[in-house]
C-alpha cells in the first residue's frame, strides 16, 4: 500500500503509460489506471465499506458529472459539420478561389497551405481533417506547378494544426468541459494566436521564397482584376458558413452547441447546392462522425474517473504542495510544463494530451496565478505540437499516407515549422494579451 500521495500520483503515471505501450484503449487505459490507484493506495474506509463500492461511487458519479453536459453535444456536432465539408465539393472551391489572390505574393501558392487551412479550420474543429481535406487538393497541384515537396509538405503539416486554435475547436470544446471554462471564450480567445500563428507560417515562406527562388517555378501566372473578383464566388460558400457559425457565437445570439447545429445544416445544403451530397457520402460522414465522437466521449469519461480519482486520494493537493514549495517563479512552472508536454507529445495524441495531464496540472497553474482562459491557449499551443512531433504525431501519418514519403523526409520538411510554433508559443507566453484581448474586449 502507497500512502504517500506523491510516490501515489508516479505509481498512477507509470501503470497508465503501461496499459497504452501494452495497447489497451486509451479511454480503459484512463479507467484502470484509476482503479489500479485506488487498490494500491492506503485507504481509511468506513468499516464494512469496500474500496470497489467506492471505486463504483466514484466512476458513476464521473460518468454522469462528465457527460451530462450541454456544451459537450457541440462536440460531435462540430465534427459531423467537418465530415460534411470533407466530402463536399467546398473544398475544391476553396482552393480555385485562393489562386489568384496569392500568385504575386513571394512564394506564391505555397502560402495556399497557410490561408486554406486558416478557413477551413474555421468551419472543421480538427486538425486531421483540416489537414487531409487541404493536403488532397493542394499537395498534388503544388507539385504538378514545380513548387518545393519539401517546404509544401511543411507548409502543410504546419497550417494543418491551426484546425486546433482557430475556433471552433475541439480540443478547446474538451478543455472548456474538463476545466470549467466558458466554450465560447475560448472560441473567442483563439482567434488572435492562431492568425498570429498563421501569419508566422506566411513570413517564413516569403523570406525562403526571397533567399532561395528556386523553391517556386519561374514561370508566373497572371490574374486580371476582373479574375480576382470572379473567383470571391469561389470563397464565398466558405466565408458563409464562417461568418454564420462564428458569428452567432461572438456576437452573442448562439451557443457553440446551437451554433454547430447551424453549421451541420448549412454544410448539408452546402452539399446539395453544389450537387455533391448523396445518401453514400451523408452516411458516410455520419458513421465516420460517430466512430469520431464515440472514441472521444468514452476518453472523456475515463479522464472524469481518473480526475475525481486523483482529487479523492490528495494527488492534486499534494502536487500543488510540493510545486509551491519549490518557489518556482510562474514562468519557470510555465516552462517545465511546455518541456513535460513536448515529450508527452511524442508518445501521446492531442485528446490524449490534455485529458490526461489536466487533473493534475491545471490546480498547479491556476495556484501560479494564470488565468484558466489562457492556459487554455496555452494548451491548445501545446497540442499542436504534438500533432508534427514522432513518433505519434498524427499529422505525420496523415502526411505520409497522402505524399508517399518516408517519415525522415517529413520530418525535415515539418521542423522548421515546429521552431515556428515554439516561438509563437513564447511569445504568447510573455504577451498573454495575444490570447485574453478579444475576450476581455467583448466582456468590457
Amino acid at each position: 500500500m502507497i500512502a504517500d500521495p506523491l510516490l501515489l500520483s508516479v505509481a498512477l503515471f507509470a501503470i497508465m503509460f503501461l496499459f497504452l505501450l501494452l495497447g489497451l484503449w486509451i479511454g480503459f487505459s484512463l479507467m484502470a489506471a484509476a482503479i489500479a490507484g485506488m487498490l494500491i493506495a492506503d485507504l481509511s474506509l468506513p468499516p464494512g465499506f469496500s474500496v470497489w463500492t467506492k471505486i463504483g461511487n466514484l466512476l458513476v458519479n464521473s460518468m454522469w458529472n462528465s457527460m451530462n453536459s450541454w456544451s459537450l453535444t457541440a462536440l460531435p456536432l462540430f465534427v459531423f459539420m467537418g465530415e460534411l465539408l470533407h466530402r463536399t465539393a467546398i473544398s475544391d472551391k476553396l482552393f480555385n478561389g485562393l489562386v489568384p489572390w496569392l500568385n504575386r505574393i513571394p512564394g506564391k501558392l505555397l502560402h495556399i497551405n497557410v490561408f486554406a487551412c486558416s478557413l477551413f479550420a474555421a468551419v472543421s474543429g480538427s486538425s486531421a481533417a483540416t489537414t487531409a481535406t487541404v493536403g488532397k487538393i493542394t499537395l498534388d497541384e503544388l507539385s504538378k506547378r514545380g513548387y518545393s515537396e519539401s517546404l509544401a509538405l511543411g507548409s502543410l503539416a504546419g497550417a494543418g494544426t491551426l484546425g486546433f486554435m482557430i475556433p471552433p475547436s475541439l480540443i478547446m470544446i474538451i478543455y472548456g468541459i474538463l476545466s470549467d471554462t466558458s466554450i465560447g471564450q475560448l472560441f473567442i480567445g483563439g482567434i488572435l494566436p492562431g492568425l498570429f500563428l498563421a501569419a508566422c507560417y506566411s513570413i517564413y515562406i516569403m523570406v525562403r521564397a526571397l533567399v532561395t527562388p528556386s523553391i517556386v517555378p519561374a514561370a508566373e501566372e497572371r490574374f486580371t482584376w476582373s479574375q480576382r473578383l470572379h473567383s470571391l464566388a469561389d470563397l464565398a460558400p466558405v466565408f458563409s458558413l464562417i461568418a454564420v457559425v462564428l458569428g452567432g457565437i461572438y456576437l452573442g445570439y448562439t451557443t457553440p452547441t446551437e451554433a454547430a447545429a447551424i453549421g451541420v445544416l448549412g454544410a448539408f445544403l452546402l452539399g446539395l447546392f453544389f450537387r455533391t451530397m448523396t445518401f453514400a457520402v451523408f452516411k458516410d460522414a455520419l458513421m465516420s462522425a460517430v466512430r469520431t465522437s464515440t472514441m472521444i466521449t468514452f476518453i472523456i469519461v475515463g479522464a472524469a474517473f481518473l480526475s475525481q480519482v486523483v482529487g479523492f486520494l490528495g494527488i492534486t493537493t499534494a502536487v500543488s504542495r510540493f510545486i509551491a514549495e519549490l518557489h518556482l517563479s510562474p514562468y519557470m512552472l510555465i516552462f517545465i510544463l511546455g518541456l513535460m508536454y513536448l515529450f508527452l507529445g511524442m508518445l501521446l495524441d492531442g485528446i490524449s494530451l490534455v485529458v490526461m495531464t489536466l487533473p493534475i496540472v491545471l490546480p498547479m497553474v491556476l495556484h501560479a496565478g494564470f488565468s484558466p482562459l489562457w492556459f487554455g491557449i496555452f494548451l491548445v499551443f501545446m497540442v499542436e505540437l504534438s500533432q508534427i512531433t514522432p513518433p505519434v504525431g498524427f499529422s505525420i501519418f496523415v502526411l505520409q499516407s497522402m505524399s508517399r514519403k518516408d517519415v525522415g523526409f517529413i520530418l525535415k520538411a515539418t521542423f522548421p515549422f515546429f521552431l515556428i510554433m515554439i516561438f509563437a508559443v513564447i511569445m504568447v507566453t510573455i504577451f498573454p494579451q495575444i490570447a485574453l484581448f478579444l475576450p476581455q474586449k467583448m466582456l468590457g
